[in-house]
């Protein structure tokens, strides 16, 4: 019985851990072929055992930092090249920084955030839009947080990179109405990772979902009769 994605190219990143790493998995047991990002090539191979030994098709692996911009467009580039489309791109990859005072963040740090959480998203889009409208159904899916909101005293280099990506990605959203493809933003919550054990170092994981309890709602969004379009989804409603 073929999956949902199956032999759909999917283009992931911070494939490595946490939920990109769920969210690969799952797509690959779904017979996507995954293309994962990561800074860690040995995260990489692992999630590489874990798709094979699961019966899925192997994925192709790419160890590159996010802010390394001009890799994008070559990674971009040789995508096209090779595979002529991308079907779902998942931007997954983010960092925290540090929780402190507006007028207390560093500036060698501030621009590390803003660089990983927000200017990368928008080269992967100039980059990756060729190839997601190559797409007969091009789904693009951002990873944002409630901290976006803007209310959270402490987190404002992590709050302001996903407020405006939010804004990015909606306003994207509405330049690309007339195509195949549909964006959206995916607020995944309150989630077992090891962002959120740096965040909340005294809070038990027990007691919060898992990655793979969180990819499941990247699923819908990356299906080809997903209707959801410039929305954020919350993956926790």
């Amino acid at each position: 019985m073929s999956g949902r994605l199956q032999d759909r190219h999917c283009f992931i990143t911070g494939a490595s851990r946490g939920i990109g790493k769920a969210v690969a998995k799952l797509f690959a047991a779904e017979g996507a072929h995954v293309i994962a990002l990561a800074r860690t090539q040995g995260g990489l191979e692992e999630l590489d055992d874990e798709i094979r030994s699961a019966g899925g098709t192997p994925p192709t692996l790419i160890t590159e930092d996010l802010t390394n911009f001009d890799a994008i467009d070559q990674i971009g580039a040789a995508l096209f090249e090779r595979f002529g489309k991308i079907d779902v791109l998942v931007a997954n990859g983010g960092i925290l920084g540090s929780l402190t005072p507006v007028s207390h963040i560093k500036p060698k740090e501030w621009d590390e955030v803003i660089a990983t959480n927000l200017t990368a998203s928008y080269r992967l889009i100039r980059s990756f839009e060729p190839l997601l409208r190559q797409s007969d159904a091009g789904r693009a899916i951002f990873v944002t947080s409630g901290a976006a909101d803007g209310a959270r005293p402490y987190w404002a280099t992590y709050g302001i990179s996903k407020g405006a990506l939010e804004v990015m990605v909606k306003t994207w959203s509405q330049e690309i109405l007339k195509t195949k493809i549909k964006a959206n933003l995916l607020n995944p919550g309150r989630t077992r990772t090891p962002m959120r054990a740096k965040a909340f170092p005294g809070e038990d994981p027990a007691t919060l979902p898992t990655p793979e309890d969180i990819a499941k709602a990247f699923l819908p969004l990356a299906l080809p009769d997903c209707t959801r379009h410039g929305e954020v989804v919350n993956a926790q409603e």
